[in-house]
């Protein structure tokens, strides 16, 4: 990857002046990196240079690119972000910054394995607040991408450490995000670094059967690509190959039997509108026999992460069993790139597509999905919008308290040591005498703060008291402190009656 490569790439999408911006900001990092190497003995300046041409085939915005070339120069380099806000604007400094906030997060970590079960979700949740802005995410996360796609030069245990924290945390996080290519991207360097044999044995058992199932199938598309022909339904159609892992944990639930797995290929049928997509369906069940329970309907019920698409799977009258997914080609998109699709269609198109049913309405859950989405079409226009519409809050009410073995816990703002302590467990909450935050001695009524190490204090003698109540603001603690509250009095009161006697 060198300068030309990446400024060939962008000229294909940005204007004169966007190209000018980011050749200044390559000629910024390069002389930043000046003299730093990765392990591979090749110059710094290649990472960050990848990074950005992955954002440009991601079809990011030009900020993104500028950021995703200085993403390491304010943390690794003499650079500042005030000098990064004087060259490039207040923007790209945000997303720099935010990138260095999110690497900042997991650095120092150990490997999750040495962690309790939730951390590694309350990391991806932390990393959510942390970076603010879905940007930051998408860079990180292209970032991390490269550097798994460089892993060799890292030692085993290295490669074992990145790859399962890349598993446990990034691919998750590519997921909320709905980018669907860059989790599988992430989750097959990560298992071929982790399981090596278990991929390497997957793999054959994949190839092997692809050729089979791809003969078979191939009579299947013609079939269907004829009949929609007949119908006059304009369609393209290709197939969707089930990841090497996505096989692998499919396999380990039917027992290794790859007999029992139907949609080791999918064929994808993409359409203009969303009535299309039924008519289709509908087509496809007059065809074959539907199998019922397979079919799912994730436009009525979008995924959590906004993934939109209609499933099947039918049998042909062969016996054959093959699924099918139809979509219009915005839900294709979006399934493919999630959030960083949407900065390909400018607002008057997204809008359209939106009117049209082209993209089927979300649920009012998953609005912030729909304000980022038209934030990024406003951007891809080179219109002037406002850059909070990028920013998330989605977890603002909530503060991320480490344990003092490094676990990660979320707490709702406003949270009490006390709170933490029935979160641990009620045992621990019930024998508390005090709590060393950071290092230092802190009273029951101290307010935790995001990023506080809490150490809670027991004594043997220690007992729940009354007046915890206006210590304790989670409905958890609440529940367990009046439970033994109530467990206590009545063994005060067993004491004090007198025991009846027997007549």
């Amino acid at each position: 990857m060198d300068k030309q490569e990446v400024l060939e790439a962008a000229r294909q999408r940005f204007s004169k002046s966007d190209i000018r911006q980011l050749e200044r900001a390559i000629t910024v990092a390069t002389e930043a990196h000046q003299g730093q190497a990765r392990l591979s003995g090749e110059p710094y300046i290649l990472h960050p240079l990848a990074v950005a041409k992955l954002l440009i085939d991601w079809e990011m915005d030009i900020d993104s690119v500028i950021a995703g070339v200085l993403h390491d120069t304010a943390e690794d380099t003499s650079l500042s972000l005030k000098d990064i806000e004087d060259t490039f604007g207040r923007d790209v400094a945000f997303l720099v910054d935010g990138v260095t906030k999110v690497g900042k997060v997991r650095s120092g970590m150990r490997d999750l394995t040495s962690y309790l079960p939730g951390t590694k979700d309350n990391l991806t949740k932390l990393m959510i607040a942390v970076g603010q802005d879905v940007r930051v995410l998408i860079i990180k996360l292209a970032d991390r991408l490269h550097n798994m796609q460089t892993l060799e030069h890292q030692s085993r245990e290295k490669q074992k450490k990145i790859a399962r924290e890349t598993m446990e945390v990034f691919a998750p996080l590519a997921d909320r995000l709905n980018m669907g290519r860059a989790r599988v991207q992430l989750e097959e360097l990560s298992f071929r670094y982790m399981m090596p044999k278990d991929f390497s044995r997957t793999k054959t058992l994949m190839d092997h059967r692809l050729k089979k199932s791809e003969r078979k199938l191939e009579t299947v598309r013609r079939e269907v690509a004829k009949r929609l022909e007949d119908e006059k339904i304009e369609f393209t159609m290709d197939g969707r190959i089930k990841s090497v892992y996505s096989l692998f944990k499919k396999l380990d639930r039917v027992g290794g039997d790859i007999d029992r797995i139907h949609d080791l290929i999918a064929l994808r049928i993409i359409v203009d509108d969303l009535s299309t997509c039924y008519l289709v369906m509908s087509v496809l069940h007059e065809m074959y026999a539907p199998i019922f329970d397979r079919i799912k309907d994730y436009v009525a019920q979008p995924k959590m992460n906004g993934y939109q698409s209609l499933h099947t799977t039918v049998e042909t009258s062969s016996g054959q069993i093959v699924e099918f997914q139809v979509r219009t080609k915005e839900m294709h998109e979006y399934a493919e790139r999630g959030f960083a699709a949407s900065f390909h269609y400018n607002e008057a198109k997204l809008t359209d597509a939106y009117r049209k049913g082209h993209i089927a309405a979300l649920p009012a859950d998953l609005s912030w999905i729909r304000e980022l989405q038209e934030a990024a079409a406003k951007a891809s226009e080179g219109k002037k919008f406002n850059a909070n519409k990028f920013r998330m809050n989605l977890f603002h009410d909530r503060i991320f308290i480490y344990s003092p073995k490094g676990d990660i816990w979320d707490l709702p703002n406003g949270a009490f040591p006390l709170d933490f302590a029935y979160r641990i467990h009620s045992d621990v909450a019930a024998k508390a005498s005090g709590f060393r935050i950071n290092g230092a001695m802190k009273p029951f009524s101290y307010k935790l703060k995001h990023g506080d190490q809490v150490e809670i204090l027991t004594s043997k003698t220690a007992t729940p008291k009354a007046d915890w109540k206006q210590y304790i603001v989670t409905n958890h603690a609440k529940e367990k402190l009046r439970m033994q509250l109530a467990r206590q009095n009545r063994s005060l009161l067993g004491l004090i009656l007198p025991k009846r006697r027997k007549s």
